[in-house]
C-alpha cells in the first residue's frame, strides 16, 4: 500500500500500477455522473459527439449541491452516491470512452472489476459521510453539461480537484476488498453459527 498524487488524464501504465489499498490524490478535472448520465453516455452518445473527452479520465458517482448558477456557481456537497446502481453501464462506460478511475462508495461488480482489469481503470472509494469535506478538494467548475435536460444532481459536473482523496478499493490485477470483505464476513458468519 501506497500514497500516490496523481493527474488527469491517466495513462493506463499509471492505473496498472494502482494495487487494493493505495491511497491515491487526484488533481485535474473529474466528471460527475450517476444514473441518467451513464444511461446517456451508453444509449445515445458517442465519444466523438461529446463537447468533452472522458479518455484518461475519472468518473465520479456524485449529485453534487452548487451554490449559485452552473458553472458559475460553487459546489458546497460533494460526497458519492452508492455505485452498484450503474453495474450495468459501467463496463461498456469503461470499454467505449478509456475511462481510468470510478469513484464512489459500496464498490461494483464481477462484471465491472472484469472490464478493469482487460482494460486497466481503478475503482476507489470516496469518504462516505464526509461530502462537505470532499468538496473543499473541488476548486472550480469547469463546465456543466445535460443540465436542464437532467437537473443539477444527474447533470455531468465537469469539477477542477486539487489532491481529490480516495482510496483504491478495487484493481486492475482482480483484487476487490469489497469482495474480500464479504467472504471474510461470511467465514466470521459461520464461524459464529458453527456451521463452517
Amino acid at each position: 500500500m501506497s500514497e500516490v498524487h496523481i493527474k488527469t488524464p491517466v495513462s493506463e501504465e499509471e492505473t496498472r500500477s494502482l494495487k487494493i489499498g493505495d491511497k491515491i490524490h487526484i488533481s485535474g478535472t473529474i466528471f460527475t455522473a450517476r444514473d441518467r448520465a451513464h444511461k446517456f453516455l451508453i444509449d445515445e452518445a458517442k465519444p466523438e459527439n461529446l463537447p468533452f473527452s472522458l479518455e484518461g479520465g475519472a468518473i465520479y458517482h456524485c449529485g453534487p449541491v452548487v451554490a449559485g448558477e452552473g458553472a458559475e456557481g460553487r459546489v458546497i456537497v460533494a460526497g458519492p452516491t452508492t455505485s452498484a446502481r450503474m453495474n450495468a453501464y459501467t463496463p461498456q462506460i469503461i470499454s467505449r470512452y478509456g475511462v481510468r478511475i470510478i469513484i464512489g462508495k459500496g464498490g461494483m461488480n464481477k462484471a465491472v472489476l472484469g472490464a478493469m482489469q482487460e482494460c486497466g481503470a481503478v475503482y476507489a472509494s470516496g469518504i462516505g459521510g464526509a461530502s462537505v469535506y470532499l468538496a473543499d478538494f473541488i476548486k472550480s467548475i469547469k463546465g456543466v453539461y445535460k443540465l436542464e435536460e437532467f437537473g443539477p444532481p444527474e447533470a455531468i459536473w465537469a469539477l477542477e480537484v486539487q489532491n481529490f482523496p480516495a482510496v483504491v478499493t478495487m484493481d486492475s490485477h482482480g483484487g476487490s476488498l469489497h469482495a474480500e470483505i464479504a467472504r471474510l464476513s461470511r467465514l466470521s458468519l459461520s464461524s459464529l453459527l458453527g456451521t463452517s
